[in-house]
């Protein structure tokens, strides 16, 4: 067998072994922004894919086609929610301050998952404090990882 028949088949194996991006079993809630999201990402995956068929990019087009087949997905079965205005509550979409038991505050919007940056300010609704807050008001106390933190605002605006 030559070296160049093994390299081709060796490429085939790594284009074939792109796998699936994993698919949460959660519920596909998002916000306004993270359908916007969504729809942006579709459209450059799109692109992206007849750039890739154009050139006859075989390995670009496995990965294309795996992000677009999870984006798909992720629209098909996505939630637009909304906070009701006014909520008092702690809600999916809603914005949240908290002040920890040192005296530190942070703020938090609760989004979807593929929306979700913590590093940015938005944490996912199935994240350990976006459980731990849902259904709570301004003045209670949740523990995440063993800390307090109290609730202190609550806004139903974009605020990130």
């Amino acid at each position: 067998m030559s070296r160049a028949f093994t390299r081709e088949e060796d490429s085939e194996n790594a284009i074939a072994g792109v796998g699936e991006r994993p698919i949460s079993s959660h519920r596909n809630l998002v916000t306004e922004r993270g359908l916007t999201m969504i729809e942006e990402n579709l459209a450059e995956l799109r692109d992206l894919m007849a750039k890739a068929e154009r050139r006859g990019d075989r390995e670009r087009l496995a990965v294309v086609s795996r992000d677009l087949r999870y984006w798909t997905a992720r629209r098909e079965s996505a939630e637009l929610s909304a906070p009701e205005p006014g909520s008092d509550v702690v809600r999916f979409g809603m914005g949240v301050t908290l002040e920890g038991d040192d005296g530190k505050k942070v703020h938090w919007r609760i989004v979807g998952e593929d929306e979700a940056n913590p590093s940015k300010g938005s944490i996912s609704h199935v994240s350990p404090m976006a459980v731990a807050l849902f259904g709570k008001k301004v003045g209670e106390v949740v523990t995440v990882n063993g800390k307090e933190w109290e609730i202190v605002k609550l806004s139903d605006k974009a605020e990130n």
